[in-house]
């Protein structure tokens, strides 16, 4: 892993703005940085360009299919704000943006977006992105970068430890304190482990935010 001056292992983690479950699993790497010496490192991809783009759209229902082309908004407007201020105003935002459509329920609000970017400290010019390719080829480097390693068989979030690129983990709820800490300590093992690939069952539950 990438260490800065401080000592703290830097982790890359990509995310769509609109997937619950990686707002879950943003929010317990958030408690890891608090008793492990780690820091996020926010980026972003697309769901809209994998699922719509790569994957061709197969498979998918109407009505996902319709929430995959809303989801180019958001992470549009993410892309132009880190073109506008740099990759460090996307914790920020991602935190602002998620609070909204995740813990507050307001994924079909049009004013989450302008709100957000006034928490970030950002023009609220920047949500004209949302409706404009004109930053897609960011978003696309910026996935291609995490699904070039991990496959397109995956979603999101997508995180890197040392220089295995992993899909998760999936969670619910987000763990906190010491448990966060030793779900760290189990990924790096995984992350260390040559030829490891999947660890997995069934959801049984929804998502939750608390």
């Amino acid at each position: 892993m990438i260490k800065e001056q401080s000592g703290r292992d830097v982790v890359p983690f990509w995310f769509d703005p609109l997937c619950p479950w990686a707002w879950i699993t943003s929010r317990w790497l958030l408690e890891v940085e608090q008793v492990r010496p780690v820091r996020a490192e926010w980026r972003i991809m697309s769901l809209a360009y994998l699922n719509l783009v790569q994957r061709e759209g197969k498979g998918l229902s109407e009505d996902y299919r319709e929430l995959m082309t809303k989801a180019w908004g958001p992470v549009r407007v993410c892309a132009a704000a880190a073109e506008h201020s740099g990759r460090c105003v996307l914790g920020p935002l991602y935190t602002a943006i998620g609070t909204r459509l995740h813990n507050q329920r307001r994924r079909d609000d049009p004013t989450v977006v302008t709100e957000a970017l006034a928490e970030a400290g950002l023009p609220d010019s920047l949500a004209a992105a949302a409706t404009s390719t004109e930053f897609d080829q960011l978003i696309k480097d910026s996935h291609d970068e995490a699904f070039n390693e991990v496959g397109l068989d995956v979603g999101t979030p997508v995180l890197r430890i040392g220089g295995t690129a992993l899909f998760g983990p999936v969670i619910t709820p987000a763990p906190r304190g010491k448990a966060a800490g030793r779900l760290w300590d189990a990924l790096v093992v995984v992350a260390e482990t040559d030829g490891f690939f999947e660890l997995k069952r069934s959801r049984d539950r929804k998502p939750s935010f608390d």
